[in-house]
């Protein structure tokens, strides 16, 4: 199996797929330097006023949050082009109930950037009056951009979806956080947004997709850290 995550000399976490040196951040973005594009999935915006819908009340920050959060990514970065491997409305009328405040926030970051939306399950059709345009699948260079993992072939993938979660057992303590899987032909991507949840990386529907083994690089505070499958324990 190819090497997906190495570390290098200056101690930061480098992820290789397809021959593409990328860099994966704690906020769970993805930097490709040679390209200078940048790369989130999953953000789900107004997921929160969609649970509140139901009567499942949640506190309402999640866009918010979400939205610092990548405007923050967007400002260290610079990117020349930004990604959103879709899912970044949580349903079709997420748009629609956006805040003003969040709505032109994303209006001033679609404008420094090259912004594109991939069509996701959650929003088969995002909104094309935010800025930025919208793509089924984006290929650049040696990489694919789209929404789920292909059932087959899948070399040079970047994908989302799945929300990749792992855990770990460090100094006796099982450790469960987000994290980027792959196996050095592709790589999933881990939720960016604030209330998305996770999905274990042990579990089938993760598994398959990688039949020769996978490596998961696991978000921290302040640094992403490296670990075979191997290292894994089913998360609870």
């Amino acid at each position: 199996m190819p090497s997906v995550l190495d570390s290098s000399q200056s101690s930061a976490t480098v992820l290789t797929v397809a021959g593409a040196t990328l860099m994966p951040e704690p906020s769970g973005a993805l930097w490709w330097p040679e390209r200078e594009l940048l790369v989130v999935a999953d953000l789900h915006l107004e997921k929160g006023t969609a649970f509140a819908r139901r009567g499942q009340l949640l506190p309402p920050y999640d866009t918010a949050a979400t939205l610092e959060r990548l405007a923050e990514a967007l400002r260290r970065r610079r990117p020349r082009r930004l990604v959103c491997l879709g899912d970044s409305f949580h349903d079709r009328e997420a748009a629609e109930r956006l805040a003003p405040e969040a709505r032109a926030l994303i209006g001033d970051l679609a404008a420094t950037t090259d912004w594109v939306w991939i069509a996701g399950n959650h929003d088969p059709a995002p909104p094309s009056d935010l800025g930025g345009r919208v793509e089924e699948e984006l290929v650049e260079g040696c990489l694919a951009f789209r929404h789920e993992a292909a059932e087959t072939g899948g070399a040079g993938e970047l994908s989302g979806h799945f929300h990749p979660k792992a855990r770990v057992k460090l100094r006796a303590l099982g450790l469960s956080a987000r994290c980027f899987v792959g196996d050095g032909r592709r790589l999933i991507l881990p939720a960016f947004g604030a209330f998305a949840g996770g999905l274990d990386v042990l579990s089938p529907a993760i598994r398959r997709l990688f039949p020769e083994g996978f490596e998961v690089a696991l978000l921290g505070r302040r640094a992403v850290y490296r670990f075979p499958a191997s290292q894994l324990l089913p998360i609870a």
